[in-house]
């Protein structure tokens, strides 16, 4: 397995696993959009997404997506995707990239990292516990929609 950051040159190597991961989501296909949505993240360096080659084909990927906490006075991330390709499931992919993001933000020297995951979404609590991340019981997280 290789991962590899995403530039502006292997973008399209992640178009379709992220057009791919909205539609798990429910959302309808719409590849050239989610290309642009891609490329305005990186234009404007608004996320660092890191995508996972086996046998050089695209096989998953992860976006973070910068925040700061303005106690510590330090970067955060919010990982905010993760998806891995039907054919790449079992194979410690997810894990990989989770790893890469831990690593990315200790040379960045963040805060932390945090994510959401649906209540339901067992198979994935348990990899992100694996991995030392802890439900944060002491917050309550408050969401508005339009």
């Amino acid at each position: 397995m290789e991962i590899c950051t995403v530039t502006l040159a292997t973008v399209r190597d992640v178009v379709p696993l992220f057009n791919a991961y909205r539609e798990f989501y429910g959302q309808p296909s719409d590849l050239g959009q989610a290309e642009q949505f891609l490329v305005e993240r990186l234009k404007k360096e608004e996320s660092t997404i890191f995508l996972a080659y086996l046998d050089a084909q695209p096989a998953g990927f992860v976006q973070l997506y910068p925040v700061f906490s303005s106690v510590a006075m330090k970067k955060a991330f919010i990982l905010n995707d993760l998806f891995v390709a039907e054919y790449a499931r079992k194979l410690g992919v997810a894990q990989s990239l989770i790893e890469q993001c831990y690593s990315y933000c200790l040379e960045n020297d963040a805060r932390y990292i945090g994510l959401e995951t649906a209540t339901d979404n067992v198979r994935a609590q348990k990899l992100y516990e694996k991995l030392g991340m802890k439900i944060d019981d002491g917050v309550f997280h408050y969401i508005k929609y339009w």
